[in-house]
């Protein structure tokens, strides 16, 4: 991950805004966080400006979340960010960058989820609402929602990296899990919708569940079991049978192992970049450790 050349400030921020956007351009504006792919920064009360910074797929995953989402926000029953307006690039800043609505909350990684049953039941109704037969021209994610064989090298590579640093310490119990998933019938039904990002930092909680889904720049069409697999990662322990009685339709025997396989995938890679955070590597972020960490155990106790 390498930072862009152009600081971004908040009076980068209010410039762009008045060239654009003028009549937003008199609302306070003050950092809201960092991700990944973007920088946010609030604007107002109820507006944020998201900025790419880190990665050069973030423009693409700007315009995808632009064109899509205020189709699809009015169906979900969690509070989302909905696209209000649109940055050209500029000689000011060469890259897109989106004004959206802003959802608040505290980040699962930083604030989990603590009411099972709620939590379980409030993600199923997302995901079941989310879940709907996409239209021909729907992006294709870019390794998600497809055959998990495709992502066999990197969990290989993943497995053997995070089990060499000592944070592994079954590693025939993680490739039991893999092998499982793996092997498990592939979806046969029309591509769906999925969130595609559905990690800890991209899920809001308040009062111990869930109020909100941010970062849709993933959205895509594929298997629903890649979103599955984030009731391993999100829900408190003993939660996920919670989760799977409530999403509908009931998913089926294969599904579910599937699912299992990308929870596993994404719990390692939850791993490696919590432990990057915790020695100060590039791209760390150590509050993603304990929820992989949790998740890994909640997937190794599956195989029996």
């Amino acid at each position: 991950m390498t930072h862009a050349e152009i600081e971004i400030t908040a009076e980068l921020v209010r410039d762009l805004v008045r060239d654009q956007h003028p009549d937003l351009a008199d609302r306070p504006i003050r950092l809201g966080a960092r991700g990944w792919d973007n920088q946010l920064w609030r604007l107002g009360d109820d507006l944020a400006v998201r900025l790419p910074w880190a990665t050069g797929s973030a423009d693409a995953l700007l315009r995808n979340e632009h064109a899509w989402m205020p189709t699809l926000a009015p169906r979900l029953p969690l509070p989302v960010p909905v696209p209000q307006r649109f940055g050209e690039p500029s000689e000011r800043f060469p890259r897109p960058w989106l004004v959206t609505t802003w959802v608040p909350g505290m980040p699962a990684d930083r604030a989990p989820a603590s009411r099972a049953a709620d939590a379980a039941r409030t993600l199923a109704t997302f995901l079941t609402a989310l879940h709907q037969p996409a239209p021909s021209g729907a992006p294709a994610g870019r390794d998600r929602g497809g055959p998990l064989a495709d992502r066999a090298e990197g969990f290989a590579g993943g497995l053997t990296a995070a089990t060499e640093r000592g944070l592994i310490t079954d590693p025939d119990a993680v490739r039991a899990v893999w092998h499982d998933a793996v092997t498990a019938p592939q979806w046969t039904g029309p591509a769906l919708w999925i969130h595609a990002d559905l990690h800890p930092a991209n899920v809001l909680t308040a009062d111990g569940t869930f109020c909100g889904v941010i970062d849709f720049g993933d959205l895509c069409a594929g298997d629903p079991a890649y979103d599955l697999a984030a009731a391993w990662l999100l829900l408190p322990d003993e939660a996920t049978e919670h989760f799977y009685a409530a999403y509908q339709p009931t998913p089926d025997a294969a599904t579910m192992r599937r699912a299992r396989g990308w929870a596993m995938a994404r719990a390692l890679g939850g791993i490696l970049i919590g432990d990057a955070g915790v020695h100060g590597r590039p791209g760390g972020k150590p509050t993603w450790g304990p929820p992989a960490h949790a998740a890994l155990q909640r997937l190794i106790a599956t195989i029996g």
